[in-house]
């Protein structure tokens, strides 16, 4: 894990009485599979990322042999098991470094469920609970659901990342690469950095904006196995924060490095009040004898029970239903009637042409701060069997970033008091023609709700996001 004084408890986790659906509301309470992945296998990885840093000089850093030889180890036992495979290089302050990109090559690529680790250690040791755990954990999990026969609704995508220790630098790298349809499809990103610290505390990341329910399914799941957690920001201490960068949904577990448990926890976790987490974080010590293999054994088990249920989580049809449009004046050409909000943001300006007709939403690119909006309610039929939100998207920015979000819009329904937002996009996601998004309406059936469009842009370069032929269809 990076070194960072961000890191800090937020409190704790609320409880739930059952492990639910992936998505499905408390209300739900519908039991879901949670695999008993092995530990003892997951040790065996350990052991092996102890010999290969025994064998390079000590350690699995950047740059060095022992990095290498453990990526190429790691792929190889994935290539094995049936994964389309990658060694994906870039370039650091202290050599060549590499991600292992692994794929289960069926399910749906459109929905793509992603979990990853960081590989290397810092250059003073081998790195066995920062991050091998997390590595082995996420490599047998993966190993796990190959060997299940399970049949995967979405895809499966696993990532080991490379120069985390130097600023997180492989999963930046990774999103940065990606083509934005192609960021547009990962719908969850899982992060598992240090997860057998030998004084362990149970850390559910606080990553949990409106709409991704992973953070509270992953307490769910701990609350079942008679767990408590408590939630932790790790902000940007860890892999995960590229993903979240770009409105991507996140979430992990974490079981602590220098940070001091308290008495508090110590009555409820067992273990030493006052004694770091990891007292080996980032130094020599941190080897195969650095470990708590009890909580090892309990967070790869909540790994396994994320890929598992996630890999078929319904994610809505990635095309629309054809039924009619629920929506009054989808295309604008009537200016602004049947929808509120921002006066003046549909509009036939010329210098932003519609993708049809002469009208289309235009939210910001004032390069101003401010915020922007557009909505409209509409009723989802109760009998529905399918439902989705289509749009196209057109975002033309001055910023030159390929790894900030300055600028935003906005994808939100409005239930009573409830806003969930269904997706962001930002000035990361720049592109000169229109790009068709469709997002699932279905939890709303039965209910009258509003389609928001929030625009959010700061005071520097513009972003417009420009909107056009909305629709609103159900089967």
């Amino acid at each position: 894990m990076l070194k960072s004084p961000l890191y800090g408890v937020l409190g704790t986790a609320l409880v739930a009485t059952a492990v639910l659906v992936p998505g499905a509301g408390a209300g739900a309470g519908t039991a879901v599979v949670s695999p008993d992945i092995s530990v003892t296998n997951a040790k065996a990885h350990l052991d092996q990322f102890q010999s290969i840093a025994t064998a390079n000089g000590g350690n699995r850093a950047t740059g060095r042999p022992g990095y290498l030889a453990s990526a190429n180890w790691v792929k190889s036992k994935l290539d094995a098991a049936g994964y389309t495979t990658a060694l994906q290089s870039f370039s650091t302050s202290s050599g060549t470094s590499y991600n292992v990109i692994a794929e289960w090559p069926y399910g749906d690529a459109n929905n793509v469920v992603m979990a990853g680790a960081h590989l290397d250690s810092v250059t003073s040791g081998p790195g066995i609970n920062d991050n091998g755990t997390g590595s082995a954990g996420v490599l047998e999990t993966a190993l796990a659901y190959a060997a299940s026969g399970q049949v995967a609704k979405n895809r499966l995508r696993f990532g080991f990342w490379g120069a985390e220790e130097l600023g997180l630098l492989g999963s930046k790298y990774y999103v940065n690469s990606l083509p934005s349809a192609e960021r547009a499809k990962v719908k969850l990103y899982l992060n598992f950095d240090m997860i057998g610290s030998p004084n362990p505390g149970y850390f559910v990341y606080n990553d949990n904006p409106a709409g991704n329910g992973a953070r509270d399914d992953l307490t769910s799941y701990f609350t079942s196995k008679s767990i408590q957690t408590e939630y932790v920001d790790v902000q940007g201490r860890s892999d995960h924060a590229a993903f979240r960068s770009l409105g991507i949904a996140t979430a992990g577990t974490f079981s602590g490095a220098e940070g001091t448990k308290t008495s508090a926890q110590a009555t409820k976790w067992g273990g030493t009040a006052g004694a770091a987490y990891d007292p080996c974080y980032h130094r020599s010590c941190d080897n195969i004898n650095n470990l708590n293999l009890t909580s090892l054994d309990r967070q790869i088990d909540a790994i396994g029970h994320m890929i598992w249920n996630y890999a078929q989580k319904d994610y809505g049809s990635t095309e629309p239903p054809t039924g009619t449009n629920l929506l009054k004046n989808p295309g604008f050409e009537s200016g602004a009637v049947n929808w509120t909000g921002t006066s003046g943001v549909i509009t036939n300006s010329s210098s932003k042409p519609a993708r049809t007709g002469s009208y289309k939403a235009w939210l910001q690119g004032n390069g101003i701060t401010g915020t922007e909006n557009l909505g409209q309610s509409v009723a989802v039929p109760a009998a529905a069997t399918a439902a989705a939100l289509s749009l196209w998207i057109r975002i033309d920015s001055a910023e030159t970033t390929t790894s900030t979000v300055y600028d935003t819009v906005k994808v939100q329904v409005i239930d009573g008091t409830t806003t969930t937002t269904l997706a962001t996009y930002s000035n990361l996601n720049k592109s000169t023609s229109y790009v068709q998004k469709t997002l699932n309406l279905l939890p709303y059936k039965g209910k009258t709700v509003t389609i928001r469009f929030l625009g959010q842009e700061d005071s520097s370069l513009q972003t417009s996001f420009v909107i056009d032929d909305v629709a609103a269809t159900t089967s």
